[in-house]
């Protein structure tokens, strides 16, 4: 079997753009090729022309073209010539594409397409309450009326895509992202920076980070040692236009409170677990995802995480078990589950363990590796 991924990102040294989507990727393909799939990985967007072939994957990075007129379409076109001439000279029998932005509309492809959930823009939207413009809704429909079948990484994420983009009479199969489990390993979850509150992800309004300032001063109030950590790139802000969300959020901060908050930034990923394993309590208090890939990998370090308690997330904790689920909005609520933690080590310790059984029986992705390849197979056209 010989599966291709197009994407636009991949954690790569000589790719433009790594994030969750690459990451997921990335995580897949490996376990793929221990398990005897030939994988190709076709890059687009890149700066240069390349192949490369590394640990058993074929890396195509395919140059950004400019065109006068009508990018959007000769753009796409050209992806579909480049991935035919590779899916029958290379007999590929799948490709798997991301919905964001609608990539394969306007492409036929001679292998059976499939679209997997990662969160299109009319997803986001619609999560979100916020305008999308009607081209880029238009493209994300006509590449979901293309594709054979779809892969959600929750069930939440496929019948509210499935919903919006009026699917019907076509698969939609749930397969939750996986974690290489041997690379979260933490041999000692009980050493910790006591009061240490750790924030991973971009710093946007959908990501809920805009709660921060109230949950963390009403924290401090009854933990005055705690302190707060931010990881992750800035962003521009949808609602004012600003250049910076950073810059917004933390005039939301108290001039007090402010002084126990360190941004990041973003840092190397190995870095990242290290704060990972230094921090007491995990916050994901998110408006808008499809899965959530810093809150299984706290989990499977063992972790206490408080999250959102919205759609996607009930798939990832049983609540008051392996994490706590909370709305954003709920300053209270979610603040005192901060406290409970940051005051309990028993009860941290049980979650912590709780998380990372959890993550072993469901986002294992030897496991997850094998449901894709029976997913892949159903959708083959057989010789």
């Amino acid at each position: 079997m010989h599966i291709a991924f197009l994407t636009p990102e991949y954690p790569h040294k000589s790719v433009t753009h790594a994030a969750g989507i690459g990451t997921s990727i990335n995580n897949l393909v490996v376990a793929l090729v221990r398990k005897k799939v030939e994988v190709s990985v076709f890059v687009y967007d890149q700066q240069d022309d390349a192949v490369l072939v590394e640990d058993g994957i074929t890396i195509h990075l395919i140059k950004n073209r400019k065109y006068k007129l009508m990018g959007w379409y000769w753009h796409r076109k050209y992806l579909q010539k480049y991935l035919n001439t590779q899916i029958l000279t290379k007999k590929i029998d799948a490709v798997e594409a991301p919905d964001w932005t609608g990539i394969t509309a306007f492409m036929r492809l001679k292998a059976p397409l499939v679209i997997r959930f990662h969160g299109s823009d009319t997803y986001f939207c619609h999560l979100e309450k916020r305008h999308q413009k009607l081209k880029n809704y238009w493209f994300e429909k006509l590449a979901v009326r293309n594709a054979e079948a779809f892969i959600a990484p929750t069930a939440y994420a496929g019948n509210v895509s499935k919903e919006l983009f009026g699917i019907k009479n076509k698969i939609v199969k749930t397969i939750h992202y996986g974690l290489s489990l041997e690379r979260f390993d933490n041999p000692n979850p009980e050493l910790f920076e006591k009061g240490l509150i750790l924030y991973i992800g971009t710093i946007i309004r959908k990501k809920g980070v805009f709660e921060l300032p109230e949950i963390f001063k009403k924290v401090r109030i009854k933990f005055p040692e705690a302190t707060l950590i931010l990881i992750g790139g800035d962003s521009s802000d949808v609602q004012t236009g600003k250049s910076s969300t950073w810059q917004i959020l933390k005039k939301e901060f108290d001039s007090n409170v402010l002084e126990h908050v360190n941004y990041l930034g973003k840092i190397p990923y190995q870095e990242v677990q290290n704060y990972m394993k230094k921090a007491q309590v995990c916050v994901f208090p998110s408006f808008a995802e499809t899965l959530g890939m810093v809150t299984i990998e706290a989990m499977a370090l063992q972790k206490q995480v408080v999250n959102t308690n919205i759609g996607w997330a009930q798939e990832l904790i049983t609540d008051g078990e392996s994490g706590f689920l909370v709305h954003p909005r709920d300053h209270d609520l979610y603040a005192n589950r901060i406290i409970d933690l940051l005051n309990n080590a028993s009860l941290c310790e049980a979650i912590g363990k709780n998380a990372r059984k959890r993550i072993e029986e469901i986002f294992d992705i030897e496991n997850i590796a094998d449901q894709n390849i029976l997913f892949y197979k159903s959708i083959i056209i057989q010789p």
